[in-house]
């Protein structure tokens, strides 16, 4: 099968790989990144090596070799050994004053004809008194759980 993506280092950039590859403190996945690229370079001697021959090699699935070659064609090679972002925090729904907003609105009265809120009337309420462009009950619900406020309860506040 032929490989869409060829990873052609210049002697530079060999020389830099390998140097990052076996000198100084390192975290374990630059290091095997840098070594992926290394056996993935088809100017190196005795040719590159096939992509699940680098796998077992180097204790990585052929999809991590795969995804590398394509960094290094698209990116470059200072985007190869950079963990790439991502995972981390989602970005929260609630900002602090519209959290202010909910939590009012739990300690106010429930609307006629009702004993408590409920998260779906929370939701719905936020949104028509113009606190919020839109919201889930989810939302709603893991907000008041976080800052310990219950739908209902006359001692919230």
């Amino acid at each position: 099968m032929v490989k869409k993506y060829k990873v052609d280092l210049t002697a530079t950039e060999r020389t830099e790989l390998e140097q990052f590859a076996t000198t100084g403190r390192r975290a374990a996945d630059q290091i095997t990144r840098a070594r992926i690229l290394l056996k993935a370079d088809c100017n190196q001697p005795g040719g590159e090596w096939l992509d699940e021959e680098i796998a077992s090699a180097l204790d990585v699935s052929t999809t991590t070799v795969e995804r590398m070659r394509r960094r290094f064609v698209e990116l470059g090679l200072p985007a190869c050994l950079k963990r790439q972002p991502g995972g981390g925090r989602k970005e929260r729904c609630l900002d602090g004053e519209q959290e202010a907003h909910l939590v009012a609105l739990v300690c106010s009265e429930a609307p006629t004809g009702r004993a408590r809120w409920s998260v779906r009337l929370l939701a719905d309420e936020m949104v028509r008194l113009g606190y919020v462009e839109s919201v889930s009950h989810e939302t709603v619900r893991q907000t008041l759980k976080k800052t310990s406020y219950s739908p209902g309860s006359k001692t919230a506040g």
